[in-house]
């Protein structure tokens, strides 16, 4: 076919330009490389990067309205639960995991204490996937007794947490049953594939990785409401840290919790961006949820239930008192007093040891909720902590036996994996390809919510150096963000060679300057112009996985600011050098995956596109059990369900497509394509 040999042409003619450029010169002059490097590091933007992603974060996150009666208020209510669970929590996830049945086996009694018993169970969190829990029930029950959900957070020992054991325990010794659920990633769930930042991987699939979460805590309040002997009016939770976490999240969406106390375990979104320490783990900065809710809204919606929000006056974990709890209460309590209950919301502030702890103090606090809300007879019941540390279990008189083969994020994550991404086959079909390709750059665009910014370039600086000159340039996109370029351009002499004719080079590499200067060299030496810039989370311009994680809570996802930070580069380059040829080269997994979806979505910018040591699929991230603290910029909500890299270089034909160091898997599923004459490798 004509177009196919019009891309056999172009390959020859690329391969030809690669071959002259100089490559075979495998020693660049020490004092260029140098030089290089200097420049590099001379265009840093030091913490501008941050204080731009900060602002911006804090822009985007949802207010909660002014609502003015219990009317409106319930309406809103109700409709901001209903969207949160649907389009946050179970988003994508299939309708088994919410509908199947409750499945719980009990299991061996446990010696226990005076007063109270003990009791092994499991249950089934979703389809495949069993929880371990511990029952504490008063020695003597008539009629219906209040219980508690109980959540631990991050402590490997889980649910043998000493002073969860404890709190357990009194509640039992003074009539209210308690139930201790292991959480996701602690104490039996101590495993790689529990770790919470794999989450993600279910995310990469378009199915929420919080549901596992949710429902691994919603399953355990449903076998406390089993119990015949449990008063449903009268069904607390509470935990600390990530229990926490728990405890606010499950409590807001699940109107059958009737008292929360939250320990030390959340706060605002808002505050959250200027507290750096209190940016959550995957679970607690979901993607999405800072865009439609924060966790101002979630506090509001335990009214008109009874609240205790419990802080620690010196937190050194997350979470101080002194910022963390005022904008909570703010928040919720007109909606409380909307109700007429305003003193249904309390707050408790520890300052012994005011470290971040749910020790006596705290845990004393607690039961005095329990006494003024659950107990038929307030005077009667003792807040005060009965001694029990004499009867707390060890993790293996705790140990509860879990099905052959339990699943974790990474199981579920490969079952799902294998059956995307959710394409037809690449129409052979000249027409029907170009349409096929229309479309799938829109999915593509909307997936990485790519978006177009407008540059206004600002020159920073010029250098010198041996064979060439470099300008400085800070690209500033809609007010918004900086990228940094560096203008490297060939001399001859005291000449700077003419562009005319020629194509430049816009380089995305991984690595220090150092090694990016490397490849800059190469290209100089081959009469070339070589735009080298730092998209955000790159080099100096890198971020703690937890902003990368704020920045999708907000609704933006890091592979789409990358891919528009590139063609924006791109559409400023050719604006001002008309003629140009630009040449898209990508070094690393990470970047290589970042230039093919900017290529796709600024399909006209570039002429173009060299690939070098990708990725052989989307799923390695899966197959390699990658998590997201490491390597934040791959998962990008419901990517694999919609492309691979594939089907991203079949999208940005008839450019021409060079891939260096392929991997097998590439390989194999490229030679499958119908329409793969654009592409390359060696």
């Amino acid at each position: 076919m004509l177009w196919r040999g019009y891309f056999c042409v172009v390959v020859v003619v690329v391969v030809l330009l690669w071959a002259g450029s100089g490559l075979a010169q495998e020693q660049a002059a020490p004092a260029q490389l140098q030089q290089i490097a200097e420049a590099l590091e001379r265009s840093k933007l030091g913490e501008l990067t941050l204080a731009e992603v900060q602002r911006f974060c804090e822009a985007k996150i949802s207010q909660l309205p002014e609502v003015t009666n219990v009317t409106e208020w319930e309406a809103y209510a109700s409709g901001l639960r209903k969207r949160i669970l649907e389009e946050i929590v179970f988003r994508g996830v299939p309708a088994e995991w919410r509908t199947s049945p409750l499945r719980v086996e009990w299991l061996d009694l446990i010696p226990a204490g005076p007063g109270y018993r003990m009791r092994k169970l499991r249950y089934e969190a979703l389809p495949g996937l069993w929880v371990p829990a511990i029952l504490y029930e008063p020695e003597t029950i008539r009629g219906k007794v209040p219980a508690v959900l109980n959540v631990n957070g991050h402590v490997s020992a889980g649910k043998q947490y000493p002073p969860k054991q404890i709190r357990c325990i009194n509640m039992a010794k003074k009539g209210v049953i308690a139930l201790n659920i292991e959480w996701v990633g602690m104490g039996q769930f101590h495993t790689h594939g529990y770790h919470h930042g794999r989450m993600n991987q279910l995310d990469l699939c378009g199915v929420s990785g919080l549901a596992v979460f949710y429902l691994n805590m919603q399953r355990g309040l449903d076998v406390l409401l089993s119990l015949e002997t449990v008063d449903p009016t009268r069904v607390g939770m509470t935990g600390l840290s990530g229990g926490g976490w728990q405890t606010i999240v499950l409590s807001s969406l699940d109107t059958r919790i009737t008292l929360a106390n939250p320990v030390a375990g959340y706060s605002s979104f808002k505050t959250r961006v200027w507290h750096a320490k209190d940016l959550g783990d995957s679970e607690q900065t979901p993607t999405d949820l800072a865009a439609l809710a924060d966790y101002t809204h979630l506090t509001a919606l335990l009214a008109p239930r009874p609240a205790l929000l419990t802080y620690n006056a010196k937190d050194e974990c997350c979470f101080e008192a002194g910022y963390a709890l005022e904008p909570l209460v703010q928040a919720a309590r007109p909606v409380y007093e909307l109700y007429g209950k305003g003193d249904f919301l309390r707050t408790h502030v520890n300052y012994d040891p005011g470290t971040h702890n749910y020790e006596r103090e705290n845990r004393e606090a607690f039961y005095r909720m329990l006494r003024d809300f659950f107990a038929p007879d307030p005077e009667a019941f003792d807040a005060s902590e009965l001694p029990s540390d004499g009867e707390v279990k060890s993790a293996e008189e705790l140990f509860v036996p879990l099905p052959e083969g339990n699943h974790d994020f990474n199981s579920l994550a490969r079952k799902f994996a294998a059956a995307l991404p959710l394409e037809a086959d690449i129409p052979a079909d000249l027409e029907d390809f170009r349409q096929w390709q229309a479309q799938h750059r829109r999915a593509v665009k909307e997936i990485v919510r790519f978006r177009e910014f407008t540059v206004h370039a600002h020159a920073v600086g010029e250098e010198s150096g041996e064979n060439f000159r470099a300008k400085l340039w800070r690209l500033v996109l809609d007010e918004t963000f900086t990228t940094p370029v560096i203008e490297f351009n060939p001399v001859n002499g005291s000449s700077e060679l003419s562009q005319s004719g020629r194509s430049a080079i816009l380089l995305v590499r991984e690595g220090d300057s150092g090694v990016i200067s490397r490849d800059v060299c190469r290209y100089l030496e081959a009469g070339q112009t070589v735009l080298a810039i730092r998209p955000i989370g790159y080099g100096e311009r890198n971020l703690n996985y937890l902003w990368h994680l704020m920045l999708a809570s907000i609704g933006e996802r890091t592979l789409g600011i990358q891919a528009a930070e590139i063609v924006a580069s791109a559409v400023w380059w050719k604006s001002v050098n008309r003629g140009t040829k630009l040449r898209l080269v990508a070094d690393g997994p990470r970047a290589t995956l970042a230039v093919l979806l900017a290529a796709v979505a600024g399909n006209e910018v570039f002429d173009a596109m060299e690939l070098n040591n990708p990725l052989g699929s989307i799923k390695d991230v899966i197959d390699n059990n990658w998590d997201v603290t490491s390597r934040p910029d791959f998962f990008c909500f419901g990517l694999l369900r919609v492309t691979d890299l594939p089907y991203l270089m079949a999208a940005v034909a008839p450019r021409p497509v060079t891939i260096r160091n392929a991997p097998g898997r590439l390989r194999e599923s490229l030679s499958r394509l119908k329409t793969r004459d654009h592409i390359h490798w060696e």
